[in-house]
This record gives structure tokens, sequence and C-alpha cells, in this order.
């Protein structure tokens, strides 16, 4: 028998968005989640800033120059997109329609005005979530550890971070990163009870029309 496959209008995917402050732990979480569930795909965005040491262009972010983000944008070829320390990031469209069209999962590391941008789709199947540092402290610390900023852009991304973090009501849920293994296994309690929930009857309309009666 053939695979089933969902007209145009149906998603049977789920879009997974996380978002937190820079140094929370949003990018790990991710990561390990990706490893975890084979039928998941990564978002892949595309910016503008230049690329960072051990970054991988079409695996971090598609990077472009601003010419060409500017045509993206003009030809609605993303989902969402948004400035941000004066570099400029975008969701590609297409990339996302074709994987939940088949069923698979889409997870967004993203900020909250992407977020916010993409929940305004209705027809998608969406779980948005944000993570919570344990303290300011500590996410100092960690934007220090990693080494990828200088003192003056660290000062900033804790002033954007306030900012940030008062976005978190707009979340359906929200995650203390205190633990990452925690964390992790708190987000696939979540993903699992939502792929669930979007197995829906009209899901299987055309199925059920074609092969069941």
């Amino acid at each position: 028998m053939a695979e089933y496959k969902a007209p145009d209008d149906i998603y049977p995917g789920t879009l997974v968005i996380i978002s937190s402050p820079s140094g929370a732990g949003k990018t790990t979480i991710t990561k390990r989640l990706l490893e975890e569930y084979q039928d998941m795909k990564l978002s892949v965005s595309v910016t503008t800033r230049k690329m960072r040491d051990g970054e991988v262009d079409g695996k971090d972010y598609f990077f472009v120059e601003k010419e060409e983000y500017d045509e993206l944008v003009k030809d609605k070829e993303l989902l969402e997109y948004a400035e941000v320390f004066g570099n400029h990031y975008g969701t590609p469209k297409q990339f996302v329609l074709d994987n939940i069209r088949k069923g698979t999962n889409v997870i967004f590391d993203i900020d909250w005005q992407g977020a916010r941008e993409i929940a305004k789709h209705k027809e998608f199947h969406t779980v948005t979530i944000f993570i919570l540092p344990p303290s300011i402290a500590a996410l100092k610390e960690r934007l220090e550890k990693r080494g990828l900023d200088s003192d003056e852009i660290i000062q900033k991304r804790m002033t954007q971070a306030k900012s940030e973090i008062s976005h978190y009501e707009e979340y359906k849920y929200v995650i203390l990163n205190d633990d990452v293994e925690d964390a992790v296994t708190r987000i696939k309690r979540l993903i699992d009870y939502y792929s669930l929930r979007n197995v829906r009857p009209r899901n299987y309309r055309g199925f059920v029309e074609k092969e069941l009666t």
C-alpha cells in the first residue's frame, strides 16, 4: 500500500519553537533534542552576520549578503524575519512547509520576535517554549565562558536579555534551565504530547476514504 500523503492544506508536523536570551541554553538544548528525535528537522535560518569559527554554512545558518536577504524578504520567501544586534535573521518558508506536510516536526532556535511572527500562522500546529536561566549572574557567566563575544558585546547581550525575558509570558510553556538534562527531559515530554495531539481525525480523512471504505 502506498504511503498516505496529507493534502497541502493539512500539516501533520508540529512546529517546536525554542527561545531564550543568549547564553540561557536554547542552542544546546535544541541540539540535544535533534539527537533524540529522528523525525525532527532543524529550521536553519538565513542571516547577514559574519560566520563564526566552527560554524558551517547551511548547517548553523545560511550566511547571505544584505542584498540577497532583502530579495528573500521582498519575494515573501521568509516565514518570519527580524533584526538582532544589527544583523538580520529569517526563516526560509519552503523548507518548513516541505517537512510539516510529510509529518516531520520542525524545531526552531529563534528569538521572541520570530516566535511571535510564526505564532500568527494559525494554520500550523505550534508549541512555544521559553528557556529561562537560573539567574542573571549565571547567564553572564555562561556568556563569558563560551568566549564568543567581546566584553562590550556581552554587556549588550546582558542588557538585551532582560528585555527578552520580559516576553516569557507570550509562550505556552516556560522551562527553567538550571540543569540541561532535566530541561531536555521536560521538553521531550511536551514534544511527545503535542505530536500525539496533532494526530487529528482530519489528517486521515483521505486515507480512510481511499483505503478503508
